[in-house]
């Protein structure tokens, strides 16, 4: 996608939205679409790799813009699950479970969603700081976005989604309790190879602690990673290296091998400060046992962008922090008590993978409960507030 000169002349924006990924997108556009000036920025240009396994479970796609079509490389139908590479067991459904999508295609199709909303779009635009106070800053309902080559933008409220090394979650404030390391490689293979993987995935319950690894498949090539908590680093390298040795993949060469940290708030972690807000991996807003972040992104970005245009509309310092609080509060009560039970079920994760393996291969109603949550029917909380049985498992992690 092309740049937008939108260029820093004086002029003041309701809405910036810092990043172009998932959270960002959303949040665009939903500022957009209220009908606010709406500035969308982007430090790289689109479309742009992004390190992810790309999964869109039914909570990522019940929070697309309507009408969104979405890029899928393939469909799933079949889990094949393994703990750490031992008791292999694929089960399958008729239904599909998910999609995959290569994150390219995906975020700049939601950044092209947002400029079809109304949103301007700039890319190869990299933030250094925002201000809220100083010579920058004309009145105490303006933002300054101060850009890394000294160019300022003004808004009336700015949404930060700048993802997990976020500045603009610094200068809110954003406190971390879990961050973990992931790894991951794009492997081109041969037809033949490719057809045994289509729509079926593999999920291994790995050899550390709350880790685990996955193979997804996207066409002529399969996305194969592993993740595993931060200060593993050659245990989660040797983790991925013995992955792709047992599935009998260590004789095609990569076409990219990367990494990234996942990082996960404190339950009391602020997610504004002043006018400014903040979401997606930049709040540290993903769900903890299983590090999916897609869903969380696009949900916290349509709600920042809504209380954004509130914050935006504000006429002092007392409205705008209610407007905050008010965000602070609906993510808090949705994705914050799903949080909630992830952390809990990781903790028992960590010290029981193969309680969840034997779960998922051999007792059906947990098969049919993970079906429903990536269908998006229910969630991890919803299954701990009907099912009497994850509760016994969640009460687990008070045992020695």
């Amino acid at each position: 996608m092309s740049n937008d000169s939108a260029a820093g002349n004086g002029e003041v924006w309701d809405v910036i939205v810092v990043g172009a990924g998932p959270a960002g997108s959303a949040a665009a556009r939903a500022a957009a679409a209220a009908g606010r000036r709406t500035l969308l920025l982007e430090k790289a240009e689109l479309p742009r790799y992004k390190t992810c396994g790309g999964g869109i479970i039914g909570p990522s796609r019940d929070a697309l813009p309507p009408g969104f079509e979405l890029p899928l490389s393939d469909r799933v139908h079949a889990v094949t699950f393994s703990l750490n590479g031992r008791m292999t067991r694929t089960r399958r459904s008729k239904r599909m479970l998910f999609g995959l999508v290569n994150r390219p295609e995906f975020d700049d199709a939601l950044a092209r969603s947002a400029v079809a909303a109304g949103a301007r779009l700039r890319t190869g635009a990299q933030v250094s700081r925002v201000e809220q106070h100083g010579p920058a800053v004309p009145d105490r309902r303006t933002v300054a976005v101060v850009l890394a080559g000294g160019e300022t933008l003004l808004a009336r409220a700015v949404v930060g989604a700048d993802g997990s090394a976020s500045r603009i979650g610094t200068h809110v404030g954003v406190r971390l309790e879990q961050v973990d390391l992931g790894l991951e490689s794009e492997i081109p293979v041969p037809p033949e190879v490719a057809a045994d993987w289509k729509g079926r995935v593999l999920l291994d319950w790995g050899p550390l602690p709350g880790s685990y690894g996955w193979v997804f498949p996207k066409g002529d090539t399969l996305t194969v990673g592993v993740i595993a908590q931060r200060g593993e680093g050659a245990a989660t390298r040797q983790y991925l290296s013995d992955l792709v040795g047992r599935l009998g993949l260590a004789g095609f060469e990569p076409s990219v091998s990367s990494g990234h940290l996942t990082r996960c708030r404190t339950d009391d972690s602020p997610l504004s400060r002043g006018r400014v807000l903040v979401c997606g991996d930049a709040a540290g807003l993903l769900e903890p046992w299983t590090r999916e972040g897609i869903s969380f992104a696009l949900r916290s970005g349509r709600l920042a962008g809504e209380w954004a245009v509130r914050i935006a509309d504000a006429g002092d310092a007392v409205d705008a922090r209610r407007q905050a609080l008010n965000y602070t509060f609906a993510v808090k009560s949705g994705l914050g008590a799903e949080m909630g039970v992830g952390r809990r079920l990781l903790e028992v994760f960590s010290r029981r993978p193969r309680l969840f393996h034997t779960a998922l291969v051999g007792f059906r109603p947990a098969w049919v409960a993970f079906t429903r949550i990536t269908r998006g029917s229910t969630s991890l909380a919803g299954i701990v507030r009907t099912s009497p049985m994850a509760r016994r498992v969640l009460e687990m992690r008070e045992r020695p």
